[in-house]
């Protein structure tokens, strides 16, 4: 994980500095590269129940939840993915709204521990 966040662009990084502490709140240790991407499993290895993950893109970085279609998200800001799946773009450091976002991780994960 630390080579694909060490080579993110530097407006990406501050975003990804702000984000990874607020997922590790949640699933400390839980972290690890899966399909080219940083992704936190409940599961043995990345992937094997995955919660949340994290993608750069061009112009933002995607925070997502696995199951985040599940979670009352009264703020609107989770836009659905597929099949199950949410995210919120982030385009600036800004956009994280930490009692938010440690929120859907609590619902996200508890979703997986049921």
């Amino acid at each position: 994980m630390d080579a694909y966040l060490s080579a993110l662009p530097a407006g990406q990084s501050e975003i990804t500095d702000q984000l990874i502490p607020l997922i590790e709140t949640v699933l400390p240790g839980l972290g690890g590269l899966w399909h080219g991407h940083p992704v936190w499993s409940l599961g043995p290895r990345p992937g094997k129940t995955p919660v949340a993950y994290l993608k750069a893109y061009g112009t933002y970085v995607a925070f997502g939840l696995w199951r985040g279609q599940e979670i009352t998200d009264a703020s609107g800001r989770l836009e659905p993915g597929s099949p199950t799946r949410a995210a919120v773009k982030l385009r600036t450091p800004a956009d994280i709204d930490p009692t938010l976002f440690i929120s859907w991780l609590r619902a996200a994960r508890d979703l997986e521990k049921a």
